[in-house]
This record gives structure tokens, sequence and C-alpha cells, in this order.
């Protein structure tokens, strides 16, 4: 059976810096939930940060991750990356649904790391670790990609 590592402030917990979920109502991920193909996960819980927290971005020139006060939080963050990468590897999970412009799940943006709510082109260190080790990683804004990616791979022949 095919697991997916899904963002847990898509499941409805609420782990996200302002205590908050970002719970995504979605067929396809109900019906994962149901079959039980879904591993919850948050990487900046996975690494040690409360909840509440102080919002963080990546800065662009450092690629160090600060609090909007200052304080580094790289290590929280790489610590969850990697915890994430862990659990993959144990589960042989392929796929991840992150939640898109976190400084750690973001795939396609993330916040320019002024904490003015502007975006740019970039990933964040969990869905960068992961890419890095063969994890396809797709966000609320291209799930249906991933659902398309998941159906086909269902129906390949098994090799066996």
């Amino acid at each position: 059976m095919i697991k997916i590592l899904v963002s847990a402030c898509f499941l409805g917990e609420k782990v996200r810096y302002d205590g908050t979920s970002q719970q995504l109502l979605n067929q396809s991920l109900l019906s994962w939930i149901h079959n039980k193909q879904v591993v919850s996960f948050c990487p900046e819980i996975a690494g040690g940060l409360p909840v509440p927290r102080q919002p963080a971005e990546i800065q662009a020139k450092s690629q160090r991750i600060l609090t909007c006060d200052g304080v580094d939080v790289s290590a929280q963050f790489n610590k969850g990356a990697q915890r994430a990468l862990t659990l993959c590897q144990q589960h042989h999970i392929r796929f991840a649904l992150l939640k898109e412009s976190s400084p750690s799940c973001g795939s396609t943006t993330i916040y320019d790391g002024t904490f003015t709510q502007e975006k740019m082109s970039g990933e964040g260190v969990t869905t960068k670790l992961l890419r890095q080790h063969g994890v396809r990683v797709f966000s609320e804004n291209n799930i249906t990609a991933l659902i398309a990616e998941l159906a086909s791979f269902s129906e390949k022949p098994s090799p066996h």
C-alpha cells in the first residue's frame, strides 16, 4: 500500500506557528485517511518548536531560519526535516503532501525572509531534504497532480 506523508496542519491538527490548523478538505485525502495511507507529520513540532511560536522565515542570503524577533531556529527546522526523512525511509514513503510557503514544507514558494508577507520561489528545508532523497513533494496547490500520479502509480503492474 502506498503511504503519503501529510502535513499535520492539513489534517486539522493545531500545530501551525499561530496555534491553528490549515485543514484541507479534499475527497482524495479523506479516502487516503480512510485507507490508512496517511502518515501525519509536522517537521517544526518534530524539531522541538512549541505551539504557538514566533513566525520564522528562511533568510535569502544566509539560508538561516530566523524568527521575526531574530532568533535562529535553523537547528530545529533541520532536525524536523531529518526526522521527516527518517520517517519516510522507515515507511517506504515516496510521496508527500506538504503546506505551501512554509519554511519547512514549501514546495514552490517560501516567504522571502523580510516578514512582509512577500513570497519568492523556493522550497522549505523539509521539502528540499525529502526531494534530495527521491520523495515526490506536492502542496495543496497541486494536489490534483499528486492524485494523478498516485493513480498512475497504482495502475502499474507489480514487479513480482
